[in-house]
């Protein structure tokens, strides 16, 4: 692990093959809290959620320690939130040939209003390939939150790109885990309750459990290695008992 930022905590982590975690931890919440971003480093590299817009700095400081910001292809993002595209536009100053990447709902509603140059939007089970890494879109509208959600499978390392989905408090200090994580998130979505309690969520997770993950790039706290099709029905199970 690599520390980026001496001030803020910034670091990168590659948590599969050619897959980097960046995470800055916020101690001055109360229990902590993180924000994580993931660059797929490839022929097209693509980087999964910007973070706030204010963290720009710092996000474009852990990707620079990666590779050239100008080689970003991709700026990707689950659904319309601050912690996932606040920065869009500045990346996309930042890498003139990038283009935004998302689910069609996502760039019909916001992305290409909000956006200086339009998005790839992608239609649910549609691949794309970055070179030695081929991703899927997964549609999962309000799977925890938003119409347009959706995730991205790297069907070449069974990594998913899942979103607010295991969210965990905390600063994140661990990087790649193979503990338990069910809990904590469960903890954590019990007190903020940021889940819209879709009544398609246990197929949603059985469609995303299909994919039989073994890496969960969580965007807040430590990512997982393991079962990830058990832990996603574990989920559903939780969620069916509400």
């Amino acid at each position: 692990m690599a520390i980026t930022n001496a001030s803020s905590g910034t670091n990168v982590h590659e948590i599969a093959d050619g897959i980097y975690r960046i995470n800055t931890g916020l101690a001055q919440i109360p229990g902590g809290f993180s924000f994580n971003q993931y660059l797929v480093l490839d022929d097209q590299p693509l980087l999964f959620h910007t973070g706030p817009r204010k963290m720009f700095p710092l996000v474009r400081e852990a990707v620079e320690s990666v590779m050239p910001i100008s080689r970003l292809q991709f700026v990707a993002l689950s659904h319309f939130e601050a912690d996932e595209c606040g920065s869009l536009n500045e990346w996309l100053a930042a890498a003139p040939q990038s283009i935004p990447l998302c689910g069609r709902i996502a760039a019909l509603v916001s992305v290409n209003d909000v956006a200086d140059r339009p998005a790839r939007a992608m239609a649910d089970g549609e691949e794309i390939s970055l070179g030695k890494h081929a991703l899927k879109w997964l549609d999962a509208p309000h799977l925890p939150h938003g119409w347009e959600t959706g995730y991205l499978m790297d069907t070449t390392t069974r990594t998913m790109f899942c979103g607010d989905l295991f969210t965990q408090g905390g600063t994140g200090e661990v990087a790649l885990t193979e503990g338990d994580i069910l809990e904590p998130s469960e903890a954590f979505r019990k007190n903020m309750d940021y889940f819209s309690y879709s009544t398609h969520a246990g197929a949603l997770l059985d469609n995303l459990a299909r994919e039989s993950p073994t890496t969960l790039a969580c965007m807040h706290g430590s990512a997982w290695r393991g079962n990830g099709a058990d832990l996603l029905l574990a989920l559903g199970g939780r969620l069916a008992e509400q």
